[in-house]
């Protein structure tokens, strides 16, 4: 069973990861990463980076091109997952060193300070909120994330052009590039993809029919939207959208 809920972190989202049908406190995990919403429970795509914690284990999960399955490993999972561009600024590593990667956090930070914060967690009644604690004191001490970066995710959002959101920033297409691969973990347009995807399963999953959904989502036509989510999330729309 999936759940989640609000961060004290702006734009964050806590969240845990259990397997259903099991006894009381047994909190056996079936997946990595986040929400998994995908076919076979797979975890999609969705220009999000992780700070997740597996008993005993901390991990950064980073951003995903394509579905991350699941591990299957034992124990229960929780996770911090941050606002699009911001995981940079608070791990300290750029996102494009962890594309398509789940990495322990000690290949990060110091495994002494990394440890400490392990038992922390461990020893904590509600891990996932332990968790946000690190989280919180990490963006304390960090530089805030530029805020270009959130009107980045805007515009992209809202279905701008690349071309159009780099000349609305200031920016040549070079110079955005750069600075979404530092912070996003790939280009622009990638994330415009990726962001597409998430707009359009969002639309379906209330029901929307796909024609409708592909036009809202901003993809060309129906089959336009078929092959980009099958390419991005290696599944059809239909399939994601019979499983939350």
């Amino acid at each position: 069973m999936y759940t989640e809920r609000a961060s004290r972190l702006p734009g964050a989202v806590l969240w845990t990861r259990v397997l259903t049908g099991t006894a009381p406190g047994d909190t056996r995990s079936d997946a990595t990463g986040g929400d998994p919403g995908g076919a076979r429970g797979a975890v999609l795509p969705d220009g999000c980076m992780d700070l997740l914690w597996t008993a005993g284990r901390l991990l950064v999960a980073g951003p995903d091109t394509r579905p991350h399955l699941p591990d299957g490993g034992p124990g229960g999972w929780a996770g911090v997952r941050f606002f699009p561009g911001t995981a940079p600024a608070y791990l300290g590593v750029p996102a494009n060193e962890l594309r398509d990667r789940r990495v322990e956090l000690t290949d990060l930070w110091s495994a002494r300070e990394v440890r400490r914060l392990a038992a922390r967690v461990d020893a904590a009644a509600d891990p996932v909120r332990a968790l946000e604690e690190i989280a919180l004191l990490r963006a304390a001490d960090a530089e805030p994330p530029d805020p270009l970066l959130g009107q980045v995710v805007a515009a992209l959002e809202a279905g701008r052009p690349v071309a159009e959101t780099a000349d609305e920033l200031g920016l040549s297409a070079r110079q955005l590039h750069r600075r979404s691969l530092a912070a996003f973990g790939y280009g622009p347009k990638i994330l415009a993809r990726v962001l597409r995807l998430r707009r359009a399963l969002a639309l379906a999953r209330d029901g929307v029919p796909f024609a409708e959904t592909a036009l809202r989502a901003g993809f060309a036509d129906q089959a336009h939207m078929a092959r980009d989510v099958r390419e991005l999330a290696g599944a059809t729309l239909g399939e994601l959208t019979t499983r939350r």
